[in-house]
């Protein structure tokens, strides 16, 4: 994509109401733009960084076993009443009346829809398990929204939720996703630590909460250094036993400043790791919560009718873009895991009224185009030290410079965003190396 062409809003000051790092540099980045408090308009790096994201959550669920489907955003009010969760949500609910005089409802998750689901098409323990997710937007009228998109009031997640017919089933499902999270930031460029959570409106007696470990995170956190030597890339088929690797991970001590008692800490203090933490994921398991008020039953191998085993499984999707800036950027802006940045590399003409050196780039991004690699060319006549700072601000993974100097050497200069390490190389090496 030429620059000259993409609608990328870049701000050199810092909007006012920017608290945190991922809010401000969001901003300033061009990413988002805010339309009402608590709710954002995604521009096209925004988009992309964060359909990426979607893609790699996605992949993730469905190599867990699970389905995906799609629900709406509003959902009606009844179903609400018979799990008994409508008058205790409380006022984050956003309720809705039509022009027929019906209560509906912006989900803000979507437990009670996805049980009305089930228990309409799913009668015999033979059709278990079940494990269906959705992507999709959610909102919750926060009373005081801020943090930009770590704490908005509309917000793009995952849930995901299992049906089993027992107990020990149930847990299985639980392991699987507790699994799959672990790929998940992992693939995402992130370090995350599972601690056991409070199940609060969801229900249950098991639930564990994924927190990212960033310097600007929002708790203070405390866990082993243990950590550091388990492996999250795990490679579990279907069907493993995966309660030794989930029993590995929950055996070393994690927990919150809300937990945490120094005076009764299990670990010794040269051990002990004390850092800030941001929640990206939480599951759960509940039982029969949803399933006994809503007559999502089936009937068993013994012939009698017993409800199903629940859990459900959230990942803040749009919340990740937030969560992997605050723990990814520098004093001049983001540094883009790879595997999200919204372009692998930026390409700049340093001098754009050069015929040869404008040559030379268009040659070069062609060449990378064609390789698959996707490349923001910064063609603009700028000045080339606005377009270095532009391009630390946007955090590309690789940056490519131009200008007539280098081509007389027969050099170009490829920088490194996160290391910031600079080599002078051939055109064709610099190819090779950005598509090897």
């Amino acid at each position: 994509m030429r620059l000259s062409r993409y609608f990328l809003p870049t701000l050199k000051e810092t909007p006012a109401e920017a608290q945190i790092a991922s809010h401000r540099l969001m901003l300033r980045a061009g990413m988002i733009r805010q339309g009402a408090a608590g709710i954002y308009s995604w521009l096209p790096l925004g988009l992309k960084v964060l359909k990426k994201i979607e893609q790699i959550v996605r992949e993730e669920q469905d190599r867990a076993g699970a389905q995906e489907v799609l629900m709406p955003t509003i959902q009606s009010s009844d179903l609400w009443v018979e799990s008994g969760r409508y008058d205790d949500y409380g006022k984050e609910m956003l309720r809705i009346e039509d022009r027929h005089g019906r209560q509906m409802l912006y989900g803000p998750t979507n437990e009670e829809l996805i049980t009305d689901i089930f228990r309409k098409e799913i009668k015999s323990y033979r059709d278990l398990p079940k494990n269906l997710y959705h992507i999709q937007w959610k909102f919750r009228d926060e009373i005081r929204p801020r943090f930009g998109v770590m704490r908005g009031r509309e917000f793009l997640m995952k849930d995901a939720y299992s049906f089993d017919l027992t107990e020990e089933d149930g847990r299985k499902s639980y392991n699987s996703m507790f699994v799959a999270y672990l790929r998940t930031f992992a693939r995402l460029g992130l370090k995350a630590i599972p601690m056991r959570a409070d199940t609060g409106p969801i229900g249950g007696d098991l639930s564990h909460e994924f927190i990212v470990i960033a310097d600007t995170g929002e708790s203070e956190v405390f866990f082993d250094k243990a950590f550091d030597a388990l492996d999250p890339m795990i490679d579990a088929g279907a069907g493993d036993d995966l309660q030794p690797i989930v029993d590995e991970w929950t055996s070393i001590y994690a927990a919150t400043d809300e937990i945490h008692k120094p005076d009764n800490c299990p670990v010794d203090a040269s051990k002990l790791v004390t850092g800030r933490g941001i929640e990206v994921g939480h599951i759960f398991f509940f039982g029969e919560k949803y399933s006994a008020p809503m007559g999502a039953s089936v009937q068993g191998p013994d012939g009698e009718t017993t409800n199903v085993q629940m859990g459900s499984y959230g990942v803040g999707v749009s919340r990740l873009v937030g969560a992997i800036i605050e723990a990814c950027h520098d004093a001049d802006g983001i540094v883009w895991p790879e595997s999200v940045a919204p372009f692998k590399v930026g390409l700049m003409n340093l001098r754009a009224k050069d015929d040869e050196c404008t040559a030379a780039c268009d040659k070069m991004y062609a060449e990378l185009t064609k390789a698959g690699v996707d490349v923001l060319y910064d063609d603009r006549d700028q000045s080339a030290g606005a377009k270095f700072a532009n391009m630390d601000l946007i955090g590309l993974p690789w940056q490519l410079a131009i200008g007539p100097r280098g081509l007389k050497n027969g050099v170009v200069e490829l920088k490194n965003r996160g290391s910031g390490e600079r080599v002078e190389l051939s055109p064709e090496d610099a190819v090779t190396k950005l598509t090897g």
